[in-house]
C-alpha cells in the first residue's frame, strides 16, 4: 500500500540525515509543493549532499 503524503512527511521528520536524503530522492507522485513542504525539514547546511543524491538520479 502507498503511503500518503502525511506519513511520508512524518517518516522524514523523524529520520536520520542519510533516511531523509533516501526518502527525498525515492518518494513517487509528490507535487513541487509537497518536495518544498519536506524541505522545510531538512537541515540546510547539507543541502549540498541532497542535491548530489538528486542529481544523480
Amino acid at each position: 500500500m502507498e503511503k500518503t503524503f502525511e506519513e511520508i512527511k512524518n517518516d522524514f521528520i523523524d529520520a536520520s540525515l542519510e533516511e531523509k536524503i533516501k526518502i527525498y530522492t525515492t518518494a513517487e507522485n509528490l507535487t513541487v509543493e509537497q518536495f518544498k513542504e519536506l524541505l522545510a525539514y531538512y537541515p540546510i547546511k547539507h543541502l549540498e549532499r541532497l542535491e548530489k543524491a538528486v542529481n544523480s538520479k
